[in-house]
Parts: structure tokens; C-alpha cells; sequence
């Protein structure tokens, strides 16, 4: 009978054991010394309750301008004005927009008219690019009647409806969800 003898196996080296740093090295925070530590001109007072009062006294003299109720402090004089009232600025960053003319009445009555005979045509913003002025202008002297602005609104939100019937099934739940966080606000 033969036996075999098992050879000695060769150790095998483990690849799958991790090699290399997993994050880069850091310096630790830099801590900074304690300036009251080993200070020659500090003075060390014990407190009841385990407290130590520490005075340290400035590094240098006070200066006369650091006092209040010195008359030659800064801190008292006037503040100094530039060279004059008059002296020149820097130039404007941006072009001045020139004023726009004041409207005459004669105007006024015509964008008046003009927008209670027909305000889905004259709208703000096109009666304010006739006449040169702020659509906030023209809806504050040209207001719609209670009435008319209800229909306006209406004929908007009629027209936003049909354009929201053609969303899709995931537009419309995104719309729900953004309406609902915004309950929460």
C-alpha cells in the first residue's frame, strides 16, 4: 500500500487585504498657546468657587488719543469733510436714466378712454409703451372696475386651466406636491 504524503503548500499572499491609506492625512488643529501661561507681568488672584482672576496690564503705555476726555483725542474732534462741498464724485457706475416727462391731462383723459372702452386690448403694458410711462402708473390712474378685472382674472385662469388638462400624470403630481409644501410654509 501506498501512502501519499501530502506536500507543504506555499503560503499564498491574501490580495484582498487593503493596502493603502483610506483617507489622506490631515495636520492636526492648530492649537494655540495659552498667552497667560508663564506671562512674567501677569497677576494671579484666587477666587472662592475654584476661580482665578488672571490682570495682565497692557503691553505699552496708553497713547493720549486713546482717552475720551483728552481735548486732543480724535475721538472727540469733528469729523473733517473732503476737500470741499463741492469737490467732484467718481463717475456713475450706470447711465442716468433721464426723468420721463410729467403727463399732461390731455393725456391722462386719453389713456382713461382709451382703457375703459377697451381693456383687453389696451392692457397696462401697452398703454404705458404708447405713453411713456410705468405699466403701475397706468393701473393706478386707469383702474378697472371690480367687474372688469374679475372677468380678466377669470378669462387667465380659464386659459391656465386648458394649458394644465395637456400636463402629464407626473407634472401634475410634482405641481400637488409643490402646492402642499407650500401649505407648510
Amino acid at each position: 500500500m501506498m501512502l501519499h504524503t501530502m506536500k507543504a503548500r506555499t503560503p499564498v499572499r491574501l490580495t484582498f487585504i487593503r493596502s493603502y491609506a483610506t483617507r489622506l492625512p490631515e495636520r492636526p488643529p492648530y492649537r494655540a498657546p495659552d498667552p497667560l501661561v508663564n506671562n512674567p507681568n501677569a497677576v494671579y488672584e484666587a477666587l472662592p468657587g475654584d476661580l482665578t482672576f488672571i490682570h495682565r496690564p497692557p503691553p505699552s503705555a496708553a497713547s493720549p488719543e486713546s482717552y475720551t476726555t483728552s481735548p486732543a483725542s480724535p475721538l472727540i474732534m469733528p469729523a473733517k469733510t473732503p476737500a470741499g462741498a463741492g469737490a467732484p464724485l467718481p463717475p456713475s457706475v450706470r447711465k442716468e436714466k433721464p426723468a420721463p416727462p410729467r403727463m399732461s391731462d390731455e393725456d391722462l383723459a386719453r389713456m382713461r378712454e382709451l382703457r375703459a372702452k377697451n381693456p383687453r386690448y389696451w392692457t397696462a403694458g401697452k398703454l404705458a409703451k404708447e405713453l411713456n410711462c410705468s405699466q403701475l402708473f397706468v393701473r393706478m390712474m386707469a383702474r378697472l372696475k371690480n367687474s372688469e378685472k374679475k372677468a380678466a382674472l377669470k378669462k387667465r385662469d380659464e386659459e391656465h386651466q386648458r394649458f394644465r388638462s395637456q400636463w402629464g400624470e407626473k407634472k401634475v403630481m410634482n405641481q400637488e406636491i409643490r402646492m402642499k409644501r407650500q401649505q407648510y410654509w
